[in-house]
């Protein structure tokens, strides 16, 4: 259902993904199997989350064949540094009860602490002992970026930002072109419904006789963004996957373009700190 983008190494990872903030270790497994009974194939989930050992739990119980999910964990700010990052990593899979996973990624830079590069270079480590298909990081900048560029061996596979239509990162998005790092967005609703209530999302969905939220995934797709809504509702989470019957054209995405105020909803990257 889900069409997959080569990764700058090969693999292949799912376009749509199922994204686990904010749901409890608890109800996580019941949504991941919603989900995966929706069709979807890519599981988002991190060390803050703290639901590591459900997802794992949902991914065993699927009956689906391992490689056939694409699961995907991040280091938390708090493990930054080559060691503490090779423990955290340690962690995390035997939470998840993973032999490996498909991606691993720096949830934060976390430029106060300056640990950013040594932490990768343990994510390349990690890498290539196979046992993570392929490394990215998260909410990282352009500066942050050409820093792994320039003093590291592996180019990130994907960068996850804050990104939707109020928030469209145009500069960064192409310096991940540039460089083929693929662009995922987190929030890609931009948390909450201003977003959806907004009239051009509003025209555009009905247009093509979609609801506001597939418009927008779509908007994202489009774009050429990888994209992980989040929801604990079946209804919702078969909703959003949706979106692969219609197509905007360019109308649509120049209307969507005028939504662009540069609206956080999240933390500055070159501020976050532990």
């Amino acid at each position: 259902m889900v069409p997959a983008i080569e990764l700058n190494n090969g693999v292949r990872m799912p376009t749509l993904g199922f994204g686990v903030y904010k749901i409890s270790d608890e109800e996580v497994e019941r949504a991941v199997r919603a989900a995966v009974e929706a069709g979807y194939r890519s599981i988002d989930t991190a060390t803050l989350y703290r639901n590591e050992r459900g997802v794992g739990s949902a991914v065993r119980a699927s009956g689906l064949p391992r490689e056939e999910l694409f699961v995907t964990t991040k280091l938390w700010n708090t493990e930054h540094g080559h060691d503490q990052a090779l423990r955290a990593f340690d962690t995390s899979l035997r939470e998840l009860g993973l032999d490996y996973v498909d991606l691993y990624l720096i949830h934060w830079p976390v430029p106060s602490e300056d640990r950013y590069v040594e932490t990768w270079r343990a994510l390349e480590k990690i890498l290539a002992d196979g046992r993570a298909r392929a490394i990215g990081v998260s909410n990282f900048k352009q500066s942050h970026l050409r820093r792994l560029l320039d003093e590291t061996d592996v180019v990130p596979a994907v960068n996850q930002v804050e990104l939707h239509p109020k928030l469209q990162q145009p500069e960064l998005r192409g310096f991940h072109q540039e460089h083929g790092i693929v662009t995922e967005a987190w929030a890609p609703l931009a948390r909450g419904g201003d977003l959806l209530g907004e009239q051009v999302i509003r025209t555009v969905a009905a247009k093509h006789g979609k609801s506001p939220a597939q418009a927008v995934l779509r908007w994202h797709l489009e774009m050429g963004h990888v994209v992980i809504p989040k929801s604990v509702t079946p209804q919702r989470i078969a909703e959003n996957i949706e979106v692969f019957d219609f197509e905007l054209d360019s109308q649509d995405i120049a209307a969507i373009a005028t939504l662009e105020c540069g609206g956080r909803t999240g933390a500055d990257p070159d501020e976050l700190g532990l």
